[in-house]
């Protein structure tokens, strides 16, 4: 199925009813009065998570959600049906925007969870209210309210701790693939992602960490040049992105320093605070060079980037380094969730060989 994360649709609550204008008629009782009911509220229209949906195409052929219409008031003091409010399933993570005043109106986070996004028309009275002791047979009711009517934009934003970020073919299909269960496309050609892949990442029991794969982000992505930029938004909501660069290009003019500030530049022009989130180096495909030339060049792009963080090297395809990445990530997330420092083994200093390169450590 194709995965579609965005989609706009028209949703309308259900009118009140109108209340009912209408008097006694029994026998021996000329004079019954007043006896009309009111309506019933309009139904209004909630959006309802639903773990089972990862998609919103559905919405591309269906495009209006409409709920029942209140019923209008009987005589004998008759109160009309509230009309059923309508349910509409969307997966988890959808972010639901006014279309015709930009505002967020809110997400739907949990399976399950219902958000309101159009409120119910108010019920109608019926003239019994409206008896006094001045106006004794009142032909006046109210109508009922109609209900709200708006324009909608669904943006499906997936869930997940860990986001993959960097250029076309710098290997983020190839590491998804190799530390999860997940299938993307993978082949030696760019742009092979065309949607967000999502994986889990089991590292040991109780220790399993989410991983999204975004399409790549190019030179120009902010002016709309490319894929990757429609689907930053989906690393909006990780909590640790990993900036995935070819350390062995087969061209050899391209500078993989270069590439890793064509992507710094386009995520401070799309969002300044996605540019700020705590983002890992991890230099792929170091299988293709030996131990000492890959050491070299990756001192030498942290001594030219001046990078502080910590520096990752991995091969998707002999599996190296991804249990040390792997360790550290979900090392990373528990101190997050705990909010306290990341813990030291029972010595007080990390394993050798779990220990990521620290260009800070001399």
């Amino acid at each position: 199925m194709k995965f579609v994360d965005e989609a706009t649709i028209k949703v309308e609550a259900g009118d009140g009813g109108n209340g009912c204008v209408s008097f006694r008629r029994e026998k021996y009782i000329p004079k019954g009065g007043p006896d009309g009911g009111d309506g019933g509220d309009g139904g209004s229209v909630y959006l309802v998570g639903d773990s089972g949906l990862n998609t919103l195409v559905d919405f591309r052929h269906k495009r209006s959600h409409r709920a029942e219409r209140g019923q209008n008031g009987m005589g004998r003091q008759m109160t009309g049906r509230k009309g059923a409010d309508l349910e509409v399933p969307v997966p988890v993570g959808t972010r639901v925007v006014d279309l015709d005043t930009e505002e967020v109106i809110g997400e739907v986070l949990e399976h399950g969870q219902r958000l309101l996004v159009a409120q119910g028309g108010q019920h109608g009275l019926g003239n019994i209210h409206f008896k006094n002791s001045t106006n004794r047979a009142p032909r006046q009711s109210t109508q009922g309210t109609p209900g709200e009517r708006r324009n909608l934009l669904l943006e499906l934003v997936v869930l997940a701790d860990v986001g993959l970020l960097g250029l076309p073919n710098a290997g983020k299909s190839s590491l998804i693939s190799a530390m999860s269960a997940a299938r993307p496309k993978v082949a030696d050609y760019p742009f092979t992602t065309l949607y967000p892949n999502l994986g889990v990442v089991g590292a040991g029991s109780d220790r399993s960490f989410v991983i999204a794969d975004i399409p790549g982000v190019i030179r120009g992505a902010a002016e709309g040049t490319g894929l990757g930029i429609q689907f930053l938004k989906h690393l909006s909501r990780t909590r640790l992105l990993l900036h995935l660069v070819d350390i062995a290009p087969m061209d050899e003019d391209v500078d993989p320093a270069e590439q890793i500030r064509e992507i710094e530049a386009e995520l401070v022009q799309y969002d300044a605070s996605l540019a700020q989130r705590e983002r890992w180096l991890v230099l792929s495909k170091i299988d293709l060079m030996d131990a000492a030339a890959y050491a070299h060049k990756r001192d030498e792009l942290v001594r030219r980037l001046d990078w502080r963080g910590p520096v990752f090297g991995v091969s998707s395809v002999s599996r190296q380094g991804l249990r040390e990445l792997e360790n550290a990530i979900v090392a990373h997330l528990h101190a997050q969730r705990e909010d306290v420092p990341e813990a030291c083994s029972d010595d007080g200093e990390q394993e050798a060989d779990q220990a990521p390169y620290d260009p800070t450590r001399s």
